[in-house]
């Protein structure tokens, strides 16, 4: 016994748990694209669609964000009266909502057209982003094709807001110059007028075409450094 006491006190202590950096206490919103174009099927029929692809990278994804930040989720597209009134806001954010957003885009039904600026305003507006700090991430497919104008919206958040950053996620974008309703589509030289949102508000835009970039991108957008590891071990790979 004497001798098992002696080789457990010359064990390496473990090093203090990882914990997050301080910017994880600001508080996030998930916009997601539940549009009808998020389960169009392409030229090969046998291809996952957006919208599974897009679940598969939350699943993967949101379990190594969500206990370093609170996470609120609203997504547009699909449900209401009109093809562009279907925003729903499922929940403002709360701890550990990993489980909860995943749930959520598990059962959307992909329908309806893109109402960019309305869901994004919506979100910065749960933040309370006058006078609170903010997060949002915007997924989307596509260019605003409701009306709206991604590019006068982020120059407005941007001139009120306290301090809200929004980062956009181009997922399998096709760029359509002449979207039908989209008024900044044709004046604005980019995959998406939505990236207005990120250059205005000092976000990020990133644009992803697998399951892997998407969910690498949604960890770079809402995921948090970690600081309090032992000096010398990594930790685990994944994080953004």
């Amino acid at each position: 016994m004497r001798a098992f006491a002696l080789w457990l006190a010359l064990l390496p202590l473990p090093g203090p748990a990882p914990q997050a950096a301080p910017g994880c206490a600001t508080d996030a919103m998930l916009v997601f694209d539940g549009s009808g174009s998020m389960a169009e099927l392409g030229h090969d029929p046998t291809a996952a669609t957006r919208i599974a692809e897009a679940r598969a990278a939350l699943r993967r994804a949101m379990p190594e964000i969500a206990p370093y930040r609170r996470i609120g989720l609203m997504t547009y597209g699909a449900g209401g009266n009109h093809p562009c009134s279907g925003i729903t806001r499922h929940f403002a954010p709360i701890p550990d909502a990993g489980a909860a957003v995943v749930a959520g885009i598990e059962a959307l039904v992909p329908g309806g057209l893109t109402p960019i600026a309305d869901s994004v305003a919506a979100a910065a507006d749960v933040l309370e982003y006058r006078t609170r700090a903010g997060i949002v991430v915007l997924v989307t497919d596509g260019n605003e094709t409701c009306g709206g104008t991604p590019c006068a919206l982020g120059a407005a958040l941007a001139e009120a807001a306290r301090d809200l950053t929004v980062h956009v996620i181009g997922f399998r974008v096709v760029h359509d110059p002449f979207s039908w309703n989209s008024p900044e589509a044709q004046t604005y030289d980019g995959q998406t007028v939505a990236k207005c949102l990120a250059d205005a508000t000092g976000g990020m835009f990133v644009s992803t075409e697998t399951v892997d970039e998407l969910a690498a991108a949604l960890r770079e957008t809402l995921g948090c450094p970690l600081i309090g590891w032992q000096e010398g071990v990594a930790p685990p790979r994944g994080r953004g």
